[in-house]
């Protein structure tokens, strides 16, 4: 209607068809064709006023359609409207006309002429505009194969996007897993770099962030809870399934592929890793981004920065949070390393919270045990009252300390166990420590005592003392020695007869 309205104005004008032609890009008989028309309907009139495009559209009266076949459905309508009713999808529908009614079109057929019956509505979206410093938007991104130096191969990476809502500002940072340790360092690392914390995180469900997936209390990672706890935002996950929710960073991530990832190659993920933090802040930040129309790290640097949350006094140092169980040794086994936990809670399941230096093992909101970290698999941290008494008495009595003990009760008593230590220290140890543990239902003295006695016999075994305390021999004296025998009184004793009397010399003849 436009464009006829245009038509009608230039030629009371009094322009040529030519030039209207050629100006409107349509046709001469087409111009003339609606000359005449114009003319029949008095348009063209100077002294009447010029037709609105109501007006014309009404004068030319419904568009021409081309013709249209008449759908096979159309006999079984009413029975599709009821189908639709009931909740019966268009496959269902097809079997069910082709079984009952004898039905010979195509799916396809069914499908035009049910969305034609019920078409669908337009989806319609709100813009949702933000405050400085009230959102950021994280997601990960697939980024393809890249080298990784620790364990010399080729490794499929993802790309982390942080996107602050306001200003389209960015953290970016390429990795090898989608674990919670790094899921947690990476949060750190973005706040560390943006200079301060905003007030509200949304993440994607993945499982380092959300443990169970619902649509109105989804349940958190504790670990990932903690980690907001601990810089004060709030966590507002997205609704499964809808990535619109986080268009922000779904942009991000996309323009990161295509501008920075796309084309490129790497010597490595360091590498790659010096080359996106360069290209964020002198590609990404200083580009003029197409919804706010500016560049992100000038609004970032002129409102966003300001409103962040402060940072901390201390950074967030706990990685993960596991599961782990007792086992009958009194230990939990973490990353290939073992650590200690009471005796009472072997074959309960514990919590494990491990941290830069530090393994905190709790039973709910209990706190069980506490660990330095093990720096590698295969190491050992045991605290020995984590042991039952009677077990951890063997483990805690050293050779020092059984020597030390011993010193305590009575020379005797060191004298029998420096005896069984010099032979074969870790063999004697047991029966050392067996000894000494008999101070604690004789006493001091008795053992001592009975120690005295069998060095005095030279006998110092342990089942000897216990002979000796068993039979009270340790309350007898020490029989005296026998006094030294005088040689002047000695009385020698000489054969009676000869030795020839019994070994006659032989006869001396010629030699053989």
């Amino acid at each position: 209607m436009n464009y006829l309205h245009d038509l009608i104005y230039r030629l009371r004008a009094g322009e040529s068809e030519r030039r209207i032609a050629r100006d409107l890009k349509v046709s001469r008989p087409t111009v003339h064709k609606y000359k005449v028309w114009a003319q029949e309907q008095g348009y063209l009139d100077p002294e009447q006023p010029l037709p609105e495009p109501a007006t014309l559209e009404g004068a030319l009266g419904p568009v021409p359609r081309p013709p249209q076949t008449k759908s096979s459905l159309v006999p079984h309508r009413e029975v599709i409207e009821q189908l639709l009713d009931q909740g019966v999808e268009m496959t269902a529908i097809w079997q069910r006309l082709q079984e009952n009614y004898g039905y010979q079109g195509s799916y396809s057929a069914v499908r035009r002429y049910v969305h034609h019956l019920r078409p669908a509505l337009p989806d319609a979206f709100v813009r949702v505009h933000t405050a400085p410093g009230e959102e950021l938007q994280v997601d990960f991104g697939s980024a393809g194969q890249l080298y990784d130096p620790l364990s010399g191969r080729l490794r499929s990476a993802h790309v982390f996007v942080a996107t602050l809502s306001h200003s389209r500002h960015q953290y970016a940072e390429l990795v090898f897993d989608q674990k919670v340790p790094t899921w947690l360092a990476l949060h750190r690392r973005a706040f560390e770099s943006f200079g301060g914390v905003p007030k509200r995180v949304v993440p994607d469900n993945l499982k380092a962030a959300v443990r169970k997936v619902l649509i109105h209390d989804p349940v958190l990672g504790e670990a990932y809870r903690r980690l907001a706890l601990h810089y004060d935002f709030l966590i507002s996950p997205t609704v499964p399934r809808t990535p619109r929710h986080k268009g922000k960073v779904e942009s991000g991530v996309h323009y990161v592929k295509r501008n920075f990832l796309a084309g490129q190659e790497f010597v490595d993920i360091d590498t790659a890793n010096q080359r996106l933090w360069i290209w964020v802040r002198e590609v990404a930040g200083t580009r003029t981004h197409g919804t706010t129309r500016q560049a992100p790290l000038q609004l970032y640097h002129d409102h966003e920065q300001a409103a962040l949350q402060p940072l901390p006094d201390t950074a967030f140092t706990l990685h993960q949070i596991k599961p782990v169980k007792v086992h009958p040794d009194c230990h939990v086994v973490l990353d290939g390393s073992y650590y200690s936990a009471p005796y009472d809670y072997v074959g309960k399941k514990l919590d494990a919270y491990v941290s830069d230096q530090m393994v905190e093992l709790y039973q709910g909101t209990e706190l069980v045990a506490t660990h330095v970290r093990c720096t590698k698999p295969g190491q050992w941290q045991t605290r020995m009252e984590d042991y039952p008494p009677e077990k951890a008495a063997y483990l805690i009595q050293t050779p020092t300390y059984c020597r030390r003990l011993a010193a305590e009760i009575g020379p005797s008593t060191v004298k029998v166990v420096e005896t069984l230590l010099d032979e074969r220290p870790l063999e004697r140890l047991r029966a050392v420590q067996a000894i000494l543990a008999l101070h604690k239902s004789v006493g001091p003295e008795r053992l001592e005592a009975a120690c005295a006695r069998a060095l005095h016999f030279g006998d110092v075994r342990y089942r000897r003392i216990k002979k000796i305390l068993n039979a009270a021999l340790d309350r007898e004296p020490i029989p005296e020695p026998d006094p030294p025998v005088d040689a002047t009184q000695l009385r020698l004793f000489t054969f009676a007869r000869s030795s020839d009397d019994f070994f006659p010399p032989e006869a001396e003849g010629p030699p053989c």
